[in-house]
Order: structure tokens, then C-alpha cells, then sequence
């Protein structure tokens, strides 16, 4: 890899992006297989991986728009990461297809036998629910959300790629552009949770579920960024643009919301456990029998337990090695909060809830999306410069100090 440090670009790439592009290839050709395996336990482990991996870009979008809503100077130096994360929706709206023709094996709600009084299959509940929970509406919200991501996406990388060669202060033109984005973004990842994961099981419902997707959102932005820093810092890149100051700032941020996180899913479990309603409560029994109670626990000692108690310090935030492995680790255990969400809601021929097997078949979709969306972000990320070389505030942001 050749880095400029003059003019903070990568001259020449290597061959990460190939390497992550034949990986996606290869492992969503491996997802195939699962398909012809196990449809119905293809269409869940693959709606997990395009989820989590949405996350991500996602989580970089809101770091963005938080960066220029705040006016936010610290923030500056890793701002073209987050715009990068964020500019990689076109892929998402491609790689959404999959989840079109697999509506029928995913989503109990969209067969026609369940909405029709005179079927034996006739549910009542989901009937009363037909004026959301159809597919036309379904379709109709989902490419909204992925409109209004993809624009907000492209605009805010637009606008600062062009400030590279301008050389103007945008700061106004961000803020009009992240005002009403910033709400979009609010409604579309609340709206979008209820669509695309609590409508598996159509018959539960949590008011908090939108804040608890909201949170992992941005854990899962702020682990891809630690990780990707570590790397080029690795590399020799952006050495005394990004530095120790940066890093614990982001590890607060990823402490905070470890404990954020942790708290809106306790406060989901916890009101639904007390209140002690079946309509409620067979979520959470489901997961806590039929192999998956393990799962339960690991989220609970490794995604709060864990990660709180290691990062806590002050010096754990300023150890970068000590950043890489907790990055990796919470990563991780994003993938674990999705897969916990979805695959409990697969049902076996019997009528039974599918039973914990990660294997393969489960591995290959992460590979396969998070390839062909790293090989987009990074194709983007060396297109430019990797700072916003013009901005007024780059100096103070390089210059940062936490006190």
C-alpha cells in the first residue's frame, strides 16, 4: 500500500479491495449451497448478515451527521471513514433482492392464507394487522428507507469530496442537509427494525425496539472504525493525524453505549418478564430453551459484562492493542445480538422452533456481504483523500486533547 502523507491519499490500494470482492463472491456462492440445502435457514442467516452489515454503513451515517450537527472539530479527522461507511448504500439496495424473493419463507405475515377468514389458517390478530403488515406497504417503506439512506449517503460525500478541491466552508450546507436528515435517520432505522426483524414473530411487538436497533447501530459504526484505524495505523497511515486523543474519545463512545445497549435490552426483558403476559413473554421463553439459552448468556457476560468491565479505565481507552481486541470482540458480538433476533423465529417442518446450529452455512453470508461491502467502501475510501483536507477545522481536530 503507498500512502501520501502530503496529500493524505493511498496512491496505490493493493489488494485488499480484490481480496474482499473474491471473498464475497466465493462465500455468497457458498450461500447458495445453503439455499439448496435449507431455504427457509438461508433466507434467516442471510436477512442477519445484511442487516448486521447495513448496521454498519449505517452507524457511519449517523456518526457523520451527529459530527456536523454538534459542530463537532475532534471528529474531523475521521470524518471521511464515516462518510465512506455511509456512501455504501447502493450496495444494500442490490444485495436487498434476496430478501424480495425470500418475503414468503421469512415473513408469516405475507401468506395470503393467514389474512383470509374463510382459510383454516386464518389468523385474527395478524388480520387486524393487514393494513401494515402487507406486502405492498412492506415494499413500498422498505425502498424509502433505502432512498432516503442512499441519498443522504451520497450527499454527504458528495459535498465533502467537493470541499477537497473548492476549498469552501460547508458548515451551513451540512447542517441543512443533517437537520432533517438526522430525523429521517430516526424514523427510517425505527420504522425499518419493526419491517424487517420484529415482524418475523407478527404477534410480539416492544415500543422499545427502535432505540435497542439504534444502539447497536452505532456500536456496530464505532467497532468497524476502531478496527480500520488500528490497521492503518498499522500501516503507517495517517500517523499524527489520528492519535492516541482520537482513540479514546471513540473506546468513550463504545463504552457508553455498551452501556446503553445494555440498557435498553434490559429494559425490554425486564418490562415484558415483570408484566408476565404470554403475548409477550414467548419471545424471550423461545430464547431461553431449544439449545439457545447459551446464546442468551453470551450476550449478556459478552456483550456488557465483559466489554464493561475491560474498558472501564481510563488507560484501557488509550491502549490500543487492548482497542483491537475489544473492537474485534464487540464486532463479534454484534453479529451474536442479530443472529439471537432472527434465526429463533425459523420453524421446523413440525411447527418447532429451530434449534441453535451455527455452522457453515451461517459463516458464508457474513463473508459474502461484508466482502462485496468492504470491497465498495474501500474502492470509495482510496478514491480521495482520506481526510477533508480543506476543511477549516482539520488543523484543531489533528491538534485535539481530551482533558
Amino acid at each position: 500500500m503507498n500512502y501520501d502523507a502530503n496529500t493524505y491519499t493511498i496512491k496505490d490500494s493493493g489488494k485488499i479491495g480484490t481480496i474482499a470482492l473474491v471473498l464475497g463472491v466465493v462465500f455468497l456462492g457458498i450461500s447458495v449451497l445453503g439455499y439448496m440445502n435449507d431455504s427457509a435457514h438461508f433466507f434467516l442467516n442471510y436477512l442477519t448478515a445484511y442487516i448486521f452489515w447495513i448496521s454498519i454503513a449505517l452507524g457511519g451515517m449517523f456518526i457523520t451527521l451527529l459530527h456536523h450537527l454538534t459542530n463537532a472539530t475532534w471528529s474531523t479527522v475521521i470524518r471521511r471513514i464515516t462518510e465512506n461507511m455511509a456512501a455504501t448504500m447502493p450496495v444494500f439496495v442490490i444485495l436487498f433482492i434476496p430478501v424480495v424473493f425470500g418475503l414468503h419463507e421469512l415473513y408469516h405475515w405475507s401468506h395470503a392464507e393467514v389474512m383470509d377468514p374463510s382459510s383454516p389458517s386464518f389468523d385474527a390478530l395478524l388480520h387486524e394487522k393487514k393494513g401494515y403488515l402487507n406486502e405492498t406497504f412492506f415494499f413500498i417503506r422498505t425502498f424509502f428507507y433505502l432512498a432516503v439512506w442512499t441519498f443522504f449517503g451520497y450527499m454527504l460525500r458528495k459535498i465533502s469530496v467537493e470541499q477537497d478541491s473548492s476549498g469552501k466552508d460547508y458548515k451551513l450546507t451540512y447542517k441543512k442537509l443533517s437537520a432533517p436528515g438526522m430525523i429521517l435517520f430516526a424514523l427510517t432505522t425505527t420504522f425499518a427494525s419493526f419491517d424487517w426483524m420484529m415482524s418475523l414473530d407478527p404477534h410480539w411487538f416492544s415500543t422499545i425496539f427502535g432505540v435497542y436497533f439504534f444502539s447497536g447501530i452505532f456500536l456496530s459504526g464505532l467497532t468497524f472504525l476502531l478496527i480500520l484505524l488500528i490497521y492503518m495505523k498499522s500501516q503507517n497511515i495517517l500517523q499524527n493525524v489520528v492519535t492516541i486523543e482520537h482513540y479514546q474519545d471513540i473506546a468513550k463512545f463504545m463504552f457508553a453505549f455498551i452501556i446503553f445497549w445494555s440498557y435498553m435490552a434490559g429494559s425490554q426483558y425486564f418490562l415484558i418478564w415483570y408484566a408476565n403476559l404470554p403475548e409477550e413473554n414467548y419471545w424471550f421463553l423461545y430464547r431461553w430453551g431449544n439449545t439457545w439459552e447459551s446464546v442468551s448468556m453470551l450476550l449478556i457476560f459478552g456483550h456488557f459484562v465483559f466489554p464493561f468491565l475491560t474498558l472501564i479505565t481510563r488507560a484501557a481507552k488509550r491502549n490500543i492493542k487492548l482497542l483491537l481486541f475489544m473492537s474485534v470482540w464487540i464486532f463479534c458480538m454484534r453479529f451474536v445480538d442479530f443472529y439471537w433476533i432472527i434465526m429463533p423465529t425459523g420453524m421446523n417442518e413440525d411447527g418447532s422452533r429451530v434449534a441453535f446450529d451455527f455452522n457453515m452455512y451461517d459463516i458464508a453470508p457474513i463473508i459474502g456481504i461484508g466482502g462485496i461491502f468492504f470491497w465498495f467502501f474501500w474502492k470509495q475510501f482510496t478514491a480521495n483523500a482520506i481526510v477533508p483536507v480543506k476543511d477549516p477545522s482539520l488543523n484543531e481536530s489533528m491538534k485535539f486533547q481530551n482533558t
